[in-house]
């Protein structure tokens, strides 16, 4: 199928799964190719893709080969013991050989210029953070990275990183090292480096703790599951969204999304996880204050007020003005 656009679409993709290995243990690499040979969507260090495993599943899995092979992407999966299925139905049952839908790229943990970065991974927190490595290395940038996990053979890519950058690699099994000692890593501020972290919501929320004296913008963090945050005061309110291009008016009940009502009313605005970690349904705001309830925004670009995931935000006022 060629790839289809739209204002609020992005492109998608009928992929070949060229390749499926074992990384670690209960981590496989899927390597994605263009049935014809052509050249892949470009994407940098921090991008993610939809992967459709099936009509009712798509998941969400960061980049993490070479941004400057525009033949092939590459996602790294493990196995959640735990899950809803997306990571059991790549084990079990993806073939080499078959037909994987994608769509994307997008990014939401952009690497930004900066003197020197802190890296910290852990488990299959490992897979944005590769490709940022090998960027922060190409840009002649000074660079740490602290990889954590349960056990060395949990730990994908673990004997690469160490070996293709000694000195500045540092793996930490849990079962031989302990937890990571984020005191000792992020105790003092510093006003020129850059904290890039990707993992699990307890390793996420312990570095929010510890760098919260660094400067604003300073911590950069990656979600594979929602935010942990309170419900805001006010959330069982209805409230109007207009939709700028039709001049449509549409009213959101207490009990439904922005994103099922637009649906409802046949407004087509794309979505995956609704859960406000993958940033597929983001829409730009015209009008009115959001309430931010995603786990993709940083403050600033929460107070800028300027776009809202559909599927989990909702309005802070009595009306917004969607760019829809």
């Amino acid at each position: 199928m060629p790839p289809t656009t739209s204002p609020h679409t992005e492109v998608e993709l009928d992929l070949t799964l060229v390749r499926k290995e074992p990384l670690a243990d209960g981590v496989v690499r899927l390597t994605l190719g263009h049935p014809e040979g052509e050249p892949l969507p470009a994407w940098r260090p921090g991008a993610h893709i939809d992967v459709r495993l099936a009509p009712d599943l798509v998941r969400q899995y960061s980049l993490c080969g070479d941004p400057d092979d525009p033949s092939v992407l590459q996602v790294a999966v493990l196995r959640e013991q735990d899950g809803r299925g997306g990571s059991a139905h790549v084990h079990d049952h993806l073939a080499e050989g078959g037909t994987v839908r994608i769509r994307g790229p997008r990014n939401h943990f952009p690497l930004v210029d900066a003197e020197r970065y802190l890296f910290i991974a852990g488990g299959i927190g490992i897979t944005p953070i590769l490709p940022m490595v090998a960027e922060a290395a190409r840009r002649g940038a000074d660079w740490r990275l602290v990889y954590g996990g349960r056990t060395r053979a949990s730990m994908a890519f673990a004997d690469r990183l160490a070996a293709d950058h000694p000195g500045r690699v540092e793996i930490c099994p849990q079962d031989e090292t302990g937890l990571l000692d984020l005191q000792g890593l992020l105790g003092e501020p510093r006003a020129d480096t850059e904290v890039y972290c990707c993992g699990p919501a307890p390793l996420l929320g312990a570095v929010e703790l510890h760098c919260r004296d660094w400067p604003a913008g300073a911590l950069h963090i990656e979600r594979f599951t929602p935010r942990e945050d309170p419900a805001p005061d006010g959330t069982g309110e209805s409230f109007e969204v207009e939709l700028a291009g039709s001049g449509t008016t549409l009213t959101v009940p207490p009990d439904r999304s922005v994103l099922e009502v637009l649906e409802e009313a046949g407004v087509p605005v794309l979505s995956s996880c609704r859960e406000g970690t993958c940033g597929t349904c983001e829409t730009g705001v015209l009008q009115g204050e959001v309430e931010h309830r995603d786990s993709l925004l940083t403050d600033a670009e929460r107070a800028a007020n300027d776009v809202m995931f559909v599927c989990v935000s909702r309005c802070a006022s009595k009306r917004l003005v969607l760019d829809l």
